[in-house]
């Protein structure tokens, strides 16, 4: 079972202009999330309100071009299939608590999440749990003889800051059952990033955060996996410009030609850009931080037992999961190639 804990980082200097641990509204004592969130929307009013109006929170979203509805509550996913009957697992990830059927209350405004995304550390949510955080110390996973502690929301409330790697990897690292498993390029090698593994988020390069390209605007996040925008011929953005472009491009930063005079064959490399993508060429392979990503899971191959009749598991020599018994079949990979097609941005 995939638990998700956000790396703790607790006192950390404050960096903003409010210092969360003198408010008397976070002191606590606080029986559930939903509590701290009613005494976060004291001061941050419209927080929760625009939160409900993302994809972040409904996990649908709506084609501008064709009206297709699609989105993790619409569409089946290849490895994670649907969470439509596995909402209190799937949910775990959900910004939100309580979302465990169809009766979830997406315009409840004490049921978003605000810890998921501003904790600082010490912040835990289980899988299975629909999107809430343990309450008080319970087994788990069930009989298993480990124990969990009960999170302290008032300690982690008079903490929050700004969304991190680790706030921000706690579920789009893990998604799909495991570190790295699902996308290849987003796992937990990127909380300790090296220049050769990601030149933007170094610690000893630029040491961006996810939220340096993928800028929100009153909780909206930039850049999507269902709408992607294939090309952007413009120049940079303006940090702050009003703008229906997608700034979670490349271009965004780099503008349409991205490969300055005086470097060598620069004319040649910018004419590429207009029918090769950036990555073509920045990222030769992916899952190249030492965890590997998932290239193929056979469902059908799941239910096999041990000779008592007991499910199982897998796994090899590096201790990754290869068949799972309620899953079937994985092939794992690292240091891969990508296959390169082409693409008309639609």
């Amino acid at each position: 079972m995939l638990l998700m804990v956000a790396s703790a980082l607790a006192g950390a200097t404050v960096t903003g202009t409010a210092d969360h641990a003198k408010f008397d509204g976070l002191k606590g004592p606080f029986k559930s999330g939903a509590e701290v969130t009613r005494a976060c929307l004291v001061c941050h009013t419209e927080a929760a309100r625009q939160v409900i109006a993302t994809r972040h929170w409904s996990w649908e979203y709506v084609n501008a071009d064709t009206g297709q509805k699609l989105g993790k509550k619409t569409m089946l996913n290849g490895f994670c299939i649907g969470n439509r009957s596995n909402e209190p697992f799937c949910q775990s990830c959900h910004i939100g608590y309580g979302w465990k059927d169809e009766t979830f209350d997406f315009t409840a405004e004490d049921a978003v999440d605000c810890l998921a995304c501003h904790n600082t550390g010490d912040y835990r949510k289980l899988a299975g749990f629909a999107g809430h955080p343990p309450y008080e110390r319970i087994e788990y996973p069930a009989k298993s003889g480990k124990f969990v502690e009960a999170v302290d929301l008032a300690k982690v409330a008079q903490q929050v800051g700004a969304t991190s790697r680790q706030t921000c990897g706690a579920c789009h690292y893990y998604g799909g059952g495991g570190d790295g498993v699902k996308h290849g390029d987003l796992d937990s090698s990127l909380n300790k990033a090296a220049k050769e593994l990601d030149v933007h988020m170094a610690q000893d390069g630029l040491d961006f955060s996810c939220a340096s390209c993928h800028e929100a605007d009153r909780h909206k996040v930039a850049g999507s996996r269902i709408s992607m925008t294939g090309a952007d011929p413009h120049g940079a953005l303006i940090r702050g410009q009003k703008t229906e472009r997608n700034p979670a491009s490349c271009q965004a930063c780099h503008g349409d030609r991205p490969h300055k005079d005086g470097f060598v064959q620069a004319g040649r490399l910018n004419d590429h850009t207009r029918t090769l993508a950036c990555q073509t060429c920045h990222i030769p392979e992916f899952a190249r931080g030492g965890v590997p990503t998932k290239m193929n899971w056979d469902w059908s191959a799941a239910g096999r037992l041990t000779p008592e009749g007991q499910p199982c598991q897998l796994k090899d020599d590096h201790g990754h999961v290869i068949y799972d018994s309620k899953k079937g079949e994985f092939v794992l990979g690292q240091n891969v190639k990508p296959d390169y097609i082409w693409f008309d941005g639609t």
